[in-house]
């Protein structure tokens, strides 16, 4: 199905989608795309594919992967993330098997000791941003424990995150200076870990890295580029992903206090509430993918090459996929018979989120703990800044009030 849009018109959406002005709120402009069709040309030479089903099919299929050449409106990089099979599935497989599901269920009591901290601190401090207290912090302590990165780096290493998450915007939506700080964060990043990692082979020290540096399979492990490329990937899958999550979750769960007070009133919706707030603000919002052979889409055939956006948001919003999509339902996806499609948060197919497991564990725990200890959070702004990310999209700042009631804390 072709486009309904004009040319003018969907140049006019996608600028406004990379414009901050629309940062706060774009699924308007996600809806105009989407109703127009599930596939647009853009002048930057890829197409949008906008909807639940076309969105799936792309996902779905490993043809659909990563063009190793430097051209391109996307920015990839060295992790397994941006590999196509069989080198994709060789060094995932590697990773998946020291990042286990039992070694993140280890995490559950570590978590919570840490999110009882960060709370105990907001509550003290009665006015905070949750942004900068809870977050941030939050992801960021569990994954650089994970890597075995000591305490005193941690401000240094979420610097550097920063600037690598905002390197992974288009390349034309970055000024001179964000593509140096992204540049050269990158490189601090890498002359870290590799001396880490030098470290770690010759004195494994119980964490992620030395677990990586030891992988051997017959003889075949981790090349020190690969290991850098991984260790760079853990850090933002594990960090900046996770701080949208928190930020996009709880600030949506404040704009819709009936839905916070209905998990209150049935702390057994947490799970279900997690993926519903995946579903309705998703941390990332557009992955790319490029047509690694001639393939079909939504009707048209594209030779080898061809490029596309996925706009995860955009399909997590399509009404033929969830009834009334723009409404926040925390019992969506829990114990009904017709279970509604999987959201595409985590993204499908092999490059499903590894870490989706661990960022599911950190924002259950944190409900959770909100829940049980009855704290009651505020909003001191209807408006809050976000981030100028395009991709990786969040709150930047997020006053709010903190309150406990007086005999839990006694």
């Amino acid at each position: 199905m072709a486009s309904t849009l004009p040319a003018d018109d969907v140049t006019r959406i996608l600028l406004d989608l990379f414009s901050p002005a629309h940062r706060a709120d774009p699924y308007p402009l996600f809806a105009q795309l989407r109703e127009g069709g599930p596939v647009h040309e853009t002048p930057l030479g890829i197409r949008l594919v906008t909807r639940h089903a076309e969105c799936t099919a792309v996902l779905q299929n490993p043809s659909w992967g990563h063009n190793q050449g430097p051209d391109g409106a996307f920015r990839g990089g060295d992790s397994f993330l941006f590999m196509n099979p069989p080198q994709h599935t060789r060094l995932r497989g590697m990773v998946s098997r020291t990042f286990t599901p039992r070694m993140i269920s280890g995490l559950a009591p570590r978590i919570e000791r840490l999110v009882d901290q960060l709370l105990d601190d907001m509550v003290s401090a009665g006015e905070t941003d949750l942004i900068a207290a809870l977050a941030y912090p939050l992801p960021m302590t569990i994954v650089c424990e994970l890597l075995g990165i000591p305490a005193t780096d941690y401000p240094v290493f979420h610097e550097w995150s920063i600037a690598i998450a905002r390197g992974l915007d288009p390349e034309i939506l970055l000024s001179p200076e964000e593509k140096t700080r992204r540049d050269e964060s990158t490189a601090a990043f890498y002359d870290y870990f590799r001396e880490l990692a030098v470290s770690r082979r010759d004195q494994p020290a119980g964490d992620l890295i030395s677990a990586l540096a030891a992988v051997d399979e017959n003889g075949d492990g981790l090349s020190d580029t690969e290991l850098l490329g991984t260790g760079n990937l853990l850090l933002n899958a594990g960090h900046e992903t996770s701080v949208n999550l928190i930020g996009n979750g709880l600030l949506a769960l404040l704009r819709h206090p009936d839905q916070l007070a209905a998990l209150r009133a049935d702390p057994e919706l947490v799970p279900s509430a997690v993926q519903e707030l995946l579903r309705f603000d998703a941390p990332i919002q557009l992955i790319p993918r490029d047509a690694l052979t001639e393939l079909e889409l939504a009707g048209e055939l594209l030779p080898p090459g061809s490029g596309v956006a996925v706009l995860l948001a955009a399909a997590n919003r399509d009404p033929a996929a969830y009834p009334d999509p723009d409404r926040l339902d925390v019992t969506r996806f829990h114990g009904r018979q017709a279970a509604p499609p999987r959201h595409l948060a985590f993204s499908l197919g092999v490059h499903f989120c590894l870490g989706a497991g661990l960022a599911l564990l950190e924002m259950e725990t944190l409900l959770r703990r909100l829940i049980e200890r009855g704290i009651t959070i505020d909003p001191l702004t209807d408006e809050p800044d976000f981030k100028p990310n395009v991709i990786l999209r969040g709150p930047e700042r997020l006053p709010v009030s903190v309150h406990e009631p007086a005999r839990r804390r006694a």
